[in-house]
């Protein structure tokens, strides 16, 4: 769960460098899990874990809702070989620190083993979202992966968010990373996309007339006492309160970096494409919302090992098909900001191994125990897989 649009500001600098060459910027948020050094359960270790962060990388990571979990911001980007640069560091840092700590870094959607419940980071605005909406996030809580893509003005930006809907159900299914809680596979590829669906706020983007509508939506709702602040504002795709960027966040944190930034530079691809289209006058297909609904479902079951909906026929489709539809369809945009021939590697890498899903199942299958998973999530979140 994040609170509020991580991240840093755009420099100057390369907010010119991106507007000379008409390239959009990016940046990732990433949630993780801290679990004890030697059993799989999750441990209420923040604060000692934060307090061993180098201080040069501190604006860069910050608590999360629970004390079992961190959160990681990279500073924006124009080229997905520096993201992926910053990302690193900062994965490194954080587990390095973590081990200083007696715990282990794991970047997993939910905890896959049973443990105590985790208390609340101790912040005011953490207690006030406990006491309004309860135990709305039992356990250990939840770890995610946000994108940001820059967007010239929000008008924009609403117009983008109309367009990303039909294509979020299949990022979703590509960052499954979280079949097991409890001890016990669930049945799903993402259990967290379960277990986030409860919050009021939680869903698809609603198709925005405008951003003035945006707007009132968002203070519509925190009269309305289903969220304290924007911050809460959970929709899969908004924009960011306090960056010019869309922030697409409906997906698990996935268990390595190349998940992470094939994802990163699809998006960015994407919001490139839709961009075209938006300047382009193209009206954004209006998917009915039920029809988003069934299609998010089917990405939290299955994951892109099954089906999801293609939502310009309204059928059953591979997912790895929609995958490579979307890759198809962004293609030029990938190979205009530089990003191709990396993303053509991580993809195949990606169809290769599968999801995080796919391979926490497998782990399990051939070691045979959810403490094997989390060494084999704990190594790939460091690089070692």
């Amino acid at each position: 769960m994040d609170t509020a649009s991580g991240g840093t500001a755009i420099s100057e600098e390369l907010a010119e460098a991106a507007e000379a060459q008409d390239l959009l910027t990016l940046g990732v948020e990433e949630e993780y899990l801290l679990v004890d050094a030697v059993e799989p359960r999750a441990v209420d270790a923040v604060e000692d874990v934060f307090d061993r962060v180098p201080e040069e990388l501190r604006d860069s990571v910050q608590h999360e809702y629970m004390r079992t979990q961190i959160e990681v911001a990279s500073p924006p980007q124009l080229e997905l070989g520096a993201l992926f640069d910053a990302m690193r560091r900062l994965r490194g840092a954080v587990a390095t620190a973590a081990e200083e700590a007696g715990t282990r870094l794991v970047a997993v959607g939910t905890g896959p083993a049973a443990g105590p419940h985790a208390r609340l980071v101790d912040r005011p605005r953490y207690y006030r979202m406990r006491e309004r909406f309860g135990d709305l996030s039992p356990g250990c809580g939840m770890c995610g992966t946000h994108v940001h893509v820059s967007i010239p003005d929000p008008e924009t930006g609403v117009r983008i968010l109309n367009h990303l809907r039909p294509w979020l159900p299949i990022f979703q299914a590509a960052t499954a990373n979280s079949p097991f809680v409890g001890g016990h596979d669930t049945g799903y590829a993402s259990w967290r996309s379960m277990l986030w669906e409860r919050w009021p706020t939680v869903g698809p983007t609603p198709y925005l007339r405008s951003h003035e509508q945006y707007e009132t939506l968002v203070a519509d709702l925190e009269t309305s006492g289903a969220m304290l602040d924007e911050g809460m504002l959970y929709w899969y795709a908004r924009l960011s309160a306090r960056y010019p960027t869309v922030e697409i966040r409906m997906g698990d944190v996935t268990p390595t970096l190349d998940d992470a930034m094939l994802l990163a530079a699809l998006a960015r691809a994407l919001v490139a494409t839709l961009l075209r289209d938006v300047r382009a006058g193209v009206p954004a297909p209006d998917v009915p919302h039920p029809l988003l609904m069934a299609a998010h479902w089917r990405a939290a079951h299955d994951g892109l090992e099954g089906v999801n909906i293609d939502m310009a026929t309204r059928e059953p489709r591979s997912a790895w098909r929609l995958m490579r539809q979307l890759f198809d369809y962004v293609r030029s945009e990938l190979d205009r900001h530089g990003d191709l021939e990396t993303a053509t590697i991580l993809m195949g890498r990606l169809r290769a191994n599968g999801t995080g899903a796919a391979r926490q199942r497998a782990v399990l299958a051939q070691r045979g125990s959810i403490a094997e998973v989390v060494d084999w999530l704990a190594k790939a979140t460091r690089g070692e897989q």
